[in-house]
């Protein structure tokens, strides 16, 4: 019968990180597969395109170039 259980590599031994029911002295096989750190360019891979269809961009360019236009603005001194 298998298991697969997680471990942590310390001190030059694997500690796993949850209780295992084996008898003292028992022999086992070993598999070992390293887990990918999650870093931050993954968070920006995996949100990418998230936004698509929430933001009309048309209107937004159009609400912009309106926003240009208000006469309530200041004149910049030169």
């Amino acid at each position: 019968m298998g298991k697969t259980v997680r471990a942590k590599f310390s001190g030059g031994l694997l500690k796993p990180t949850e209780k295992i029911d084996i008898a003292e002295g028992r022999e086992v096989l070993v598999t070992i597969m390293n887990i990918p750190l999650k870093t931050k360019g993954d968070a920006f891979e995996r949100s990418a395109g998230t936004w698509k269809g929430t933001i009309n961009a048309k209107k937004l360019i159009k609400d912009i170039y309106e926003g240009r236009l208000l006469s309530t603005r200041n004149k910049p001194a030169l």
